[in-house]
């Protein structure tokens, strides 16, 4: 038992090592995209606005650094912010969900493991402590030390761009990316879901995509 999990904590450090020193890290997000247009789909060059809901008008609500970003994303796929000629408004609303969860027990995957040791799975084993035990082949005697480590949190995501023709105040464009991962820096995940919610502007296929976007770390 013992030799089996220094075999397995020997792998699980070794794969650490390999993805801590790799330069970049992957952003999949789901997305679904809408696209509705009324008219012709707009062209480069065409003028933007953004739009806010009355709580993203609050202070703190980090409106200004999420629309600086969709700035950049949108330019790549040939949008100008002009409040002054603009043909549409965007909206962007982006959440964020932090999820706790529980620890988790060392050997294989069990809850209810105890540790190494005599001591076996669960129950009162659970504890770290001295066991003398016995059956028909004689006494054993030994030691239980408790393998238990706390997960990280894991954080939910989701970003909605909505788009208007001011022309008719009618929802022309809607995008939909949802990500889940360990990376609790929002700013640096939300450039690679805005690009994703983009791909294919302004008429992505239909369905749901999974979409991969390498960020550096």
């Amino acid at each position: 038992m013992k030799r089996a999990l220094a075999a397995l904590f020997s792998i699980a450090t070794g794969l650490w090592l390999l993805t801590g020193c790799s330069g970049m890290r992957l952003v999949d997000s789901d997305v679904t995209a809408f696209p509705r247009w009324t008219s012709a789909p707009p062209g480069p060059g065409t003028a933007y606005r953004f739009e806010r809901l009355p709580s993203q008008q609050s202070p703190g609500a980090q409106q200004d650094a999420v629309e600086t970003l969709a700035r950049t994303a949108l330019a790549r796929v040939g949008l100008e912010l002009h409040p002054g000629a603009a043909r549409l408004s965007v909206q962007i609303v982006a959440t964020t969900q932090m999820i706790e969860r529980p620890g988790y027990g060392g050997y294989g995957g069990y809850p209810g493991y105890g540790g190494y040791g005599y001591g076996g799975y669960g129950g009162m084993f659970a504890r770290p402590g001295v066991y003398l035990g016995g059956g028909n082949r004689g006494a054993a005697f030994g030691l239980s030390f408790p393998l238990r480590f706390p997960e990280p949190p894991y954080y939910r995501r989701e970003l909605t761009i909505l788009m208007r023709d001011l022309s008719s105040q009618q929802v022309v464009f809607e995008a939909r990316a949802l990500h889940d991962g360990v990376w609790s820096d929002t700013l640096a995940v939300l450039p690679a879901m805005l690009d994703a919610a983009l791909r294919g502007f302004p008429e992505p296929p239909p369905g749901t995509r999974r979409i991969d976007v390498e960020i550096p770390r």
